[in-house]
């Protein structure tokens, strides 16, 4: 069996946030602190992950193979927790062999890794891409970069009830909307269907509009066979995925220090920062109550170099 034993329910806290941004702007934001489910499955990874577990399981598969790059922060959630529940794992990665306190990781959760080249990792959407492997790991289910897909949406699906679980302990009894990071789309695609229109949901683009995240978002809320959808895409990613620059760094250190809340620059750092900037220009009226996801992706931290 690849799933967790039943009690394992991870929970992540909702906590008002405390900036001078917010507060002059008379706008209430909740963190919904997905860094702190686990100190290795951490972020929103796990509930990508629940329901391509279901499906390994019901398959008769032993282990799961992924893909990712080299401070992937789904290939460390995945392998930590093969460790943990005891499945094997396997990595397919991006480029060529580096070193990384993620790779580190991986090889000591005993993932197995491989090696695609830059040219081989871009293949990953062809046909026929993945029947080598399978050959080569019969027993393995493969699951999409990222945990992506309808099956990991659904997974993410579960967040709107742990907010709502959570929302009278702020004194709100409902929210005007979600903000959060969005990588493949699947967390976002995931919050779309929960809410059904009920809610907007903002997903700010740590990556360019050419990596196909409002195509992939569309393709699961299709096969959802969803109709009432209201969300949103805008460009966060600060000219590509991994590019940084003063401003952002300088934002996150000060924001870091103001709320004592770990921030990251690829991800979450990139979207609060743009959840900023369309507060100050007024994009939200006084008195809203927006949800704002910490999808983690911490432990990426320690290999970063920055882009400038």
């Amino acid at each position: 069996m690849l799933s967790p034993p039943a009690h394992w329910q991870p929970e992540a806290p909702l906590e008002l946030l405390h900036l001078d941004w917010l507060n002059r702007s008379g706008i209430e934001v909740a963190i919904l602190r997905l860094d702190q489910i686990d100190p290795l499955i951490s972020g929103n990874k796990w509930f990508k992950l629940t329901e391509h577990l279901k499906a390994a399981d019901l398959a008769g598969a032993k282990g799961i193979i992924s893909l990712g790059g080299a401070h992937s922060n789904h290939l460390h959630a995945l392998a930590a927790a093969g460790e943990r529940f005891g499945f094997p794992t396997v990595g397919l990665l991006r480029g060529h062999p580096q070193d990384t306190p993620t790779l580190q990781d991986l090889q000591a959760f005993g993932m197995a890794l491989h090696w695609l080249g830059y040219g081989g990792y871009r293949a990953r959407h062809a046909p026929g891409f993945w029947q080598p492997w399978r050959s080569r790991y019969p027993d393995l289910q493969p699951v999409p970069e990222g945990g992506g897909g309808l099956p990991g949406a659904i997974g993410c699906m579960q967040l709107k009830a742990m907010v709502n679980e959570q929302l009278s302990g702020l004194g709100w009894r409902d929210y005007d909307g979600w903000w959060l990071a969005c990588g493949t789309g699947t967390t976002l695609a995931g919050l779309v269907l929960a809410e059904a229109g009920e809610h907007p949901v903002h997903g700010a683009l740590a990556v360019p509009d050419d990596h196909g995240v409002a195509q992939q978002v569309q393709c699961i809320v299709q096969e959802a066979g969803l109709v009432d959808t209201v969300y949103e895409l805008l460009d966060a990613s600060r000219g590509g995925f991994a590019k940084v620059d003063p401003l952002l760094l300088e934002f996150i250190e000060r924001t870091e220090r103001a709320s004592g809340i770990p921030l990251e620059p690829l991800y979450t750092g990139k979207a609060l920062l743009a959840l900023k900037q369309q507060v100050d220009a007024g994009k939200f009226p006084r008195g809203t109550r927006l949800i704002f996801i910490h999808t983690g992706g911490l432990q990426g931290r320690r290999g970063f170099n920055p882009q400038r």
